[in-house]
């Protein structure tokens, strides 16, 4: 995906589904296991997987292994970040929801 009118649509079209557009906004505040966004947004795990493939496809999420986890974050090497973070300046902050999730003591359960 480039700066181009091609590369921006595709990044809006991307981003115009409201759970990958929430997955993004908590990336930008700190990487999340597949486990936990199966919790936040209360969805199967193979959907949680499809969406994540297709922002990691795309570029705009990086991966990390530990052992068998997978952890997410925001790509802030992607050409198009600088699209990317002016539209996370208008998207209401994601923090509660991982608030939740360490007040239920979910918070990265799955890899203690």
């Amino acid at each position: 995906m480039e700066a181009t009118i091609e590369g921006t649509a595709a990044l809006m079209k991307l981003l115009g589904d409201k759970t990958r557009l929430a997955m993004v906004a908590l990336f930008a505040e700190e990487e999340c296991c597949v486990c936990e966004l199966v919790e936040i947004f209360s969805m199967s795990q193979p959907a949680v997987s499809q969406h994540l493939r297709k922002l990691r496809d795309a570029g705009l999420v990086q991966e990390r292994r530990n052992k068998h986890w997978n952890f997410y974050s925001l790509n802030r090497e992607h050409p198009m970040f600088p699209v990317v973070d002016a539209l996370l300046a208008h998207v209401p902050d994601q923090n509660e929801r991982l608030n939740q999730l360490k007040a239920a003591r979910l918070r990265i359960s799955c890899c203690d």
